[in-house]
Formats: structure tokens, sequence, C-alpha cells
């Protein structure tokens, strides 16, 4: 028995002898390949980062192109649920029921504004109150009989007298101002109108366009006396006075007003153009390429300027002075101009006055 156990000792103390010889072998042997392994890897790190950074940004790029739509979709319904998005491009009015009125540092309307009828309001009381004709507020707001408003009502009052027109397709400046009995550079002048292409005067499907002094076709006014078109007379040369004569003959398509402080009167491409008064010319081109085209400024030394604007054609330098009645160039259609007129300004110490006021 004694043999048996001391035998058996041997052979236990044998193979844990060979075992732990194997173990050892094998874990040297892991951490001679571990090494170089790693002796490989750090000798090559250089051209590894390369390609490292490239497959790091693809997958980045991957996963932001997957997560995106997520994002907009959460940021949409969330942070701007209160916002709606800027339209392409800015109407002068809008459709929404509650209209918000815009208003310019001048203190003028930009877009329609929503009045509630009160007690004892009459339809010629409004137009009057908002500076606006009768048939404005009646064509705004569909009314079949100049009576028919009442208490509580809610009316839609533009900004100005005229129309407001919804673009539709194939619409133009020109196609909308004939549709409605006016001129097209009424439209181009409004402030508050914009355009697609401010050199084309291109138009939105969609968009509301103010029309000043647009007329509903076929409709009998019920204030005709706000749509008589005037009719220059003919400007002949005279002897000097004092007074301003009318610097050409035409129709007067567009009167003084806050956004246009000025008259249009238009004819002809060459109708003559003719001082107002004597003076010295200190304007005579187009310095700015926009605007007013070509154009003369004549200060009278009286504390008087006036302006002829859009003209095709100068017949004056500046710096040389023109008696009253002298031809100082042709109209024309130059700048910001939609058709043949003389745009005409009459500037009292710095300021713009209405030249219908002074006009002989």
């Amino acid at each position: 028995m004694k043999t048996f156990l001391k035998e058996f000792k041997l052979f236990i103390r044998a193979w844990y002898r060979f075992l732990f010889l194997r173990a050892y072998l094998w874990v040297r042997h892991l951490e001679k390949g571990k090494s170089a392994v790693a002796e490989k890897l750090y000798q090559g790190r250089g051209k590894m980062v390369q390609p490292f950074l490239h497959s790091s940004m693809g997958g980045l790029a991957v996963l932001g192109i997957i997560l995106a739509p997520i994002i907009t979709n959460s940021i949409s319904q969330d942070s701007f649920a209160q916002t709606p998005p800027p339209s392409a491009v800015l109407s002068s009015a809008t459709e929404a029921e509650e209209m918000v009125t815009d208003v310019s540092q001048n203190g003028y309307r930009a877009e329609i504004l929503n009045y509630t009828v009160e007690a004892g309001d009459t339809l010629s009381g409004l137009a009057q109150k908002f500076s606006v004709s009768i048939d404005t507020i009646r064509w705004a707001n569909n009314l079949v009989s100049i009576d028919a408003i009442k208490p509580g009502q809610k009316l839609k009052i533009p900004p100005v007298s005229g129309i407001v027109h919804k673009v539709k397709k194939g619409d133009t400046v020109y196609s909308i101002a004939k549709y409605y009995s006016t001129e097209a550079q009424p439209i181009v002048d409004y402030p508050f109108n914009t355009f697609t292409n401010d050199e084309t005067f291109a138009l939105a499907v969609g968009q509301n366009l103010i029309v000043p002094d647009g007329v509903m076709p076929k409709v009998e006014l019920w204030s005709p006396e706000s749509y008589v078109a005037q009719r220059t007379p003919d400007a002949g040369t005279v002897a000097a006075s004092g007074a301003f004569i009318w610097p050409t003959s035409g129709v007067i398509s567009q009167r003084y007003s806050w956004y246009h402080k000025a008259i249009d009167i238009a004819n002809k491409i060459g109708t003559p153009v003719l001082a107002a008064d004597a003076g010295k010319v200190i304007v005579a081109g187009w310095p700015d390429n926009v605007g007013y085209g070509n154009r003369v400024f004549i200060d009278h030394g009286n504390g008087f300027i006036t302006v002829y604007a859009h003209l095709s054609r100068i017949d004056v330098t500046a710096g040389q002075t023109v008696n009253r009645g002298n031809v100082i160039g042709l109209m024309g259609s130059t700048g910001r101009s939609t058709g043949p007129h003389l745009h005409f300004e009459i500037r009292a110490s710095g300021s713009a006055q209405d030249p219908l006021g002074y006009l002989k």
C-alpha cells in the first residue's frame, strides 16, 4: 500500500510538471504572437490613419442620412409648431381669417385690415376713414349693396384704393393692369408688392397683388368720381412767370401718393418733355443705371427742384441753364418703368410736393 501511494504521488507530480510546462509554452507563444502583431500595427499606424478616418466619416454621413428625416420631423412638430414657414414671395395681402395689419414706419398699412362694423358705420364713412374708395371696400367684401353692412360684420379694408388680385398662372403686371383698366406702373411702384424678378416684374402664382386704382370690369361704379382720368394740356413754350407749366402732354396714369411722391404722365415714346420753369440743370444722365433711368433735375433757385425721369433722350447737360418751356428731353421708359411715361416731381426745400397743386 505504501508503495502504491508513493508511486501515485510521483505520477501526480510528473503530470503537474507536464501540464505546467505545456501551459507555460502556450502562454509564451501567445505573448510572442501578440508582440509581433502589435509591432506590425505600430509600424503601419501611419498607413492606417487615412483609411480609418475615411471609414469613420463615411459611417457618420450614412448615419446622418438615416437620422435626418427623423430629426427634421421631430423639430417641425415640436420646436416650430407655432411658427409658419416663410413664403417664397411676400404678398401684399393675406388670406388668413385673422389678418394682421402691417404698418410701415411712416404709418401706412401694407396689408389688408380686418374691421368689425360698429353701430352708425356707413360704407362712405369707412371709405373716408381708411382713405380708400367705396368700391374698393365693396370689391374686397363682395358687397351687393351700398347699404349691405351691419354692426358686428367683419370687413376687409385694402390699404389703398383699387383691387386685391390673386395671381394666376400666366398673369403679368401688364395683363393684370389691362384687366382692371389701369396702368402697370402703379402696380410696380406700390412698395409692398413684390416680384420674383425685379427686372422683369415676374409674379409668383398664388401671391396677392395690390392693384392701385384698379377697377372691376363690367361693373357700375358706386363712386365714379374716384376714377375720372385726367388729361394734361399741351405744354407749350411760354414766358417765365414764376409758376410751373405742364412738363408734357398725355394722360395722368398715376397720381401723387404716400408711396409715389410724383405724378406720372403717359404718352408715346419721343413726346417732348419741357422744363416746368426756368433754372439750372444739376443732374442730367443715368448715374446709377436703375430707378429713375435717364433723368433731369432742375434747380429753380427759389427752393424748388423739379425732377423728370424715365426719359428716352436727354437734351441738356448738367450745369447749363434753361428757360421755362425749353425742351430738356423726350419721354421714354428707362429705369424701373413698365411703359413710356414721364415721372414728374416737385420738391420744395427738399420735401416732395403734389405737382397737381402747382401746375398751371
